[in-house]
């Protein structure tokens, strides 16, 4: 292993335990520890706009139907670029474009700064926030860039800790502007604190990051992960995480300040708790799905997230305040554990899949990371379109029945169907078979997903 000039790294084997617990281990956690930090930023700035609305007053001259449409264009910005930062990171290496990549979160920072007064016409407000959908693209990036750095058998821990610490840049921007509207600031006082803290990510990334040569120039593997249907399987599911934690986290204050009537002070108070604990709760459920599987753990997640939803689903209707932030929140709470618990599953199903073409050892550990590494990318992007079908979902809702009744009502059909499809393929077992197969068939490993 050697780390030339441009910090790369030109052997790098996390499968084999004595060179994870002799250097491995300690590159790949000072990796994740900057990884985390740029990651976290870039999604302060991608969900700054779920802020900035709470600001934008009567004086904007902003309907609710506008404020829901420049949240979703904002969410829809960050998953389509996370496509190509996914392939950055085998054109340019990690380190280099998550140096690149937090230098871009400069800026809609600075554009948000220059325009974010009343009078600004909302054309140019959706044009700055097509801007700020960047910052959604770090977390492609930086997933596809730490899946390669950690054992399999870390995964599920690894990515739900640098999955989390990203989200919960979530939280940290609502809790600033809390403390900022609070004490009588504006919006321009929010984003001039995070102009330094980005050159920071930027600085502190270069001097700490390295890049895997392993990865470098391997663009190949996301067109392979892309005709693999278990990566659109996967988007599916992640749609129903990651989506509603993205989703959920733009809407919440507007929904409390069109349905309930809250003030956006009382808003801020609240909407920032739901992003914290599902941001905190993401690594355990990559926990519990290395423990018990992260098939069986998504399973009962997305259960429970339909229960939860049917809770909501009264409150809007019965128009109680409590029932409906207690229930939200709880909700937030199963995002993040199945955030945890579905990108666990990704690294498994590819590995399994290398088993069963007769690999084994470190070419089927390869196999397994070439893969999922790119398909995270893909199934990152098209997760996070489920934010915008949220805020989307919303606007409709609160055009049509003035409530957000309808959109949770169809929330509910979309988690049923996707405890349906994770129960099919990842869990069902297939039929016992009235005779025994060939010889070379009984030789082959059989494909088998229930642990993964």
């Amino acid at each position: 292993m050697t780390a030339p000039s441009g910090r790369w790294i030109q052997q790098w084997d996390p499968e084999d335990e004595t060179f994870w617990n002799r250097t491995g281990q300690r590159i790949a956690s000072r990796n994740l520890l900057f990884s985390v930090l740029s990651e976290h930023i870039g999604f302060s700035v991608w969900t700054m706009w779920s802020v900035l609305v709470l600001f934008m007053g009567p004086e904007y001259g902003l309907t609710p139907a506008d404020k829901f449409l420049l949240t979703s264009v904002v969410t829809l910005v960050g998953a389509v670029v996370r496509v190509p930062y996914t392939f950055a990171v085998a054109v340019f290496g990690g380190r280099n474009w998550t140096i690149v990549s937090a230098a871009l979160l400069l800026v809609p920072t600075v554009a948000a700064f220059a325009v974010m007064e009343p009078g600004t016409s909302f054309t140019t407000f959706l044009l700055v926030g097509l801007l700020a959908g960047i910052g959604g693209g770090n977390f492609a990036s930086s997933m596809t860039n730490i899946n390669a750095f950690f054992p399999l058998r870390k995964k599920g821990w690894a990515l739900g800790l640098n999955a989390g610490g990203g989200n919960i840049g979530v939280p940290v921007i609502q809790l600033a502007a809390l403390a900022i509207i609070g004490a009588g600031g504006g919006p321009r006082v929010l984003l001039g604190i995070y102009i330094p803290l980005i050159v920071a990510a930027a600085v502190l990334s270069a001097l700490y990051m390295d890049n895997l040569a392993s990865v470098r120039n391997d663009t190949g593997a996301a067109s392979h992960a892309a005709r693999d249907p278990h990566t659109w399987i996967m988007s599916f599911l992640y749609i129903g995480t990651f989506g509603s934690f993205i989703g959920y986290s733009f809407a919440f204050g507007q929904v409390l300040q069109i349905q309930f009537g809250r003030t956006p002070l009382q808003a801020a108070y609240v909407t920032f708790l739901g992003p914290l604990l599902g941001s905190l709760i993401r690594p355990v459920g990559g926990w519990l799905a290395d423990r018990y599987g992260g098939a069986r753990i998504t399973l009962l997640n997305f259960a429970a997230m339909g229960a939860a939803t049917g809770v909501l689903v009264v409150a809007s209707v019965q128009r109680s305040l409590t029932l409906f932030t207690a229930a939200f929140v709880v909700l937030f709470v199963l995002t993040g554990l199945g955030n945890g618990s579905t990108y666990k599953m990704i690294p498994g199903i590819f590995r399994a899949k290398a088993l069963a073409r007769g690999l084994a050892g470190e070419p089927a550990a390869a196999y397994g990371r070439r893969l999922s590494g790119a398909a995270m990318g893909l199934i990152g992007a098209v997760g996070a379109l489920g934010g915008v079908g949220i805020n989307l979902a919303f606007r409709q809702s609160y055009l049509s029945h003035g409530s957000g009744t309808g959109a949770f009502v169809a929330f509910l059909v979309c988690y049923a169907l996707c405890c349906a499809v994770t129960w099919a393929v990842y869990l069902r077992r297939p039929a016992a078979r009235p005779a025994g197969p060939p010889a070379a068939e009984r030789e082959r490993p059989r494909l088998d997903y229930a642990e993964v």
